[in-house]
């Protein structure tokens, strides 16, 4: 079977693109929504503007 990387309707905060990654690399979602976070806040905005770009590109399940 071959992994797909998809938005999660089921374990979402906002549009389920950290849920979709963290299944997709086998790793909690807190942990992805942590590291959008971080990145965030310490890289001037970009991890939001990364996390915009992945809701637009990645599908829904």
């Amino acid at each position: 079977m071959v992994k797909q990387l998809r938005r999660l309707k089921h374990d979402r905060v906002i549009a389920g693109v950290c849920s979709g990654v963290g299944e997709y690399l086998g790793v909690d979602p807190v942990v992805i929504r942590l590291l959008v976070a971080a990145a965030t806040l310490m890289g001037f905005g970009s991890g939001l503007l990364v996390y915009l770009i992945a809701w637009v590109i990645i599908p829904e399940e």
